[in-house]
């Protein structure tokens, strides 16, 4: 545990040195001269010295959890630094102990408590962007509110106050520097702290009237910028934040890591025509970051809104004739449904045929329900019918990465979201779902995401 670890280093140290205040001799013979070299004992080590003795994993926690408390504003690296120790020896004035610049286990384990509160209360946690596989770390509970297109994401509190975004973008020959002087020039900053290194470099200070803080790197002519930008009012909250958000920055995360997959080029997935003006329910994940988004038969769509929680996204065709919207009226769901979809073309030669399987069901919650086996690619969004042939839900797949060697393939798994939870989505967004027919197959239409 971490809170244990000072008190094993002080018993560590101590042990060492008795070790080799002790020489053994053999009878008969000339003691034999041995140097040593001397070890303090931990009541008279500095600060400084007993944080070197740390492993770097401990140091690196240490920082980073004095970080969060709003006690380090330095880099959190693992290396020992007059700032580190001056970090603790105000965490201890704080609390109204002696600011000796060493934790006590006590101390320790209340300050790593104090630390994980606050992660939670901003909802702490890193994610993989879905156009540029950089990994951040996001506070979810400050920008609950996220958009992304090709050229990055970004993330919002519901009135503005805070926002992160992730840049990415092409420039041929770029240095730090002359990303950094890009950055100075943007209207109405005014830079009061600047960090250019090889790799990457640091700006920040006031834009307008909100406090910006600006990290950035390349790597080729691929050009990857973090901005973080918050009201004044919010410095107390963000602040920690910004430090955390800017250690666990990773532009270019170096080979394989747990997370979502790639984002494919053209991804093909299955929708839902539920109303004959041209509404259709369909895969969010499938639509997300589309320069564009194509209904095989009738041309471009629009998408109107997406649920985030339950990955449903609601597009919109216009000007189709002959639309045979699917009834959405079903009653409880049993053990077993058939899916209704369409495969991608490399499952089927190029072609764009209807095809149905079968699929076991098991309760995840109360939304959602587990489906086996998982459909073929391009059958998310399908219609999930129950025995009695009326509507069950949208069968959804849900690709994850797993750790492993690049060779690794994403392992679906899939859910079938219920046709309540369907229903509430569609009359949230003021779509009247009037459809009659129960009819899946001619109500199911291919959807294509084409992205950069």
């Amino acid at each position: 545990m971490r809170s244990m670890l000072a008190a094993t280093l002080m018993f560590a140290s101590a042990t060492g040195a008795n070790a080799q205040m002790t020489t053994p001799q053999i009878s008969g013979t000339k003691p034999k001269v041995v140097q040593t070299v001397p070890i303090r004992p931990p009541a008279l080590q500095t600060p400084s010295e007993t944080a070197d003795g740390m492993a770097q994993a401990e140091r690196l926690a240490l920082q980073s959890d004095l970080a969060w408390v709003g006690q380090y504003n330095g880099a959190i690296t693992g290396d020992v630094s007059a700032r580190m120790v001056d970090a603790i020896k105000e965490y201890q004035k704080n609390k109204g102990g002696k600011p000796t610049g060493v934790l006590n286990p006590q101390e320790r384990a209340a300050l790593a408590e104090t630390a994980r509160r606050k992660q939670d209360g901003v909802g702490w946690k890193i994610v993989t962007e879905m156009t540029s596989g950089a990994r951040l770390g996001i506070p979810s509970k400050l920008v609950p509110q996220q958009a992304t297109d090709a050229n990055g994401s970004k993330w919002t509190s519901p009135t503005g106050t805070v926002q992160v975004l992730l840049n990415r973008r092409k420039e041929a020959g770029p240095t730090t520097a002359k990303l950094a002087d890009a950055e100075k020039k943007e209207p109405a900053r005014k830079v009061d702290y600047t960090v250019v290194k090889p790799d990457f470099f640091v700006l920040s200070g006031l834009q307008g009237l909100k406090k910006f803080y600006v990290r950035g790197t390349f790597k080729g002519d691929e050009v990857r910028i973090m901005t973080i930008l918050y009201d004044q009012a919010t410095e107390n909250t963000v602040e920690p934040v910004v430090i955390a958000m800017s250690s666990a920055f990773n532009a270019f995360p170096a080979g394989p890591q747990a997370g979502p997959a790639p984002r494919k080029t053209v991804e093909y997935g299955t929708g839902i025509v539920v109303s004959d003006d041209g509404a259709i329910v369909t895969d969010r994940l499938v639509t997300d970051s589309c320069l564009a988004i194509t209904i095989a038969g009738y041309g471009s769509a629009d998408r109107l809104a997406e649920d985030k929680e339950h990955d449903l996204a609601l597009l919109h065709i216009y000007g189709a004739r002959g639309l045979k919207p699917l009834s959405l009226t079903g009653g409880a769901v049993k053990t077993s449904v058939d899916v209704i979809g369409i495969a991608d073309p490399q499952s089927q030669g190029g072609a764009a045929a209807v095809s149905s399987l079968k699929g076991a069901l098991a309760p995840v919650t109360s939304s959602d329900t587990a489906l086996s086996p998982p459909p073929a690619v391009g059958f998310s969004g399908s219609p999930a019918i129950d025995g009695d042939g009326k509507f069950a839900g949208v069968a959804l797949l849900k690709p994850a990465m797993v750790a492993g060697p690049a060779t690794s393939v994403p392992a679906s798994q899939a859910v079938m979201v219920s046709a309540e939870t369907v229903r509430d989505f569609l009359k949230a967004n003021g779509v009247a779902a009037n459809g009659t027919s129960t009819d899946a197959k001619a109500a199911v239409v291919r959807v294509i995401c084409v992205r950069k």
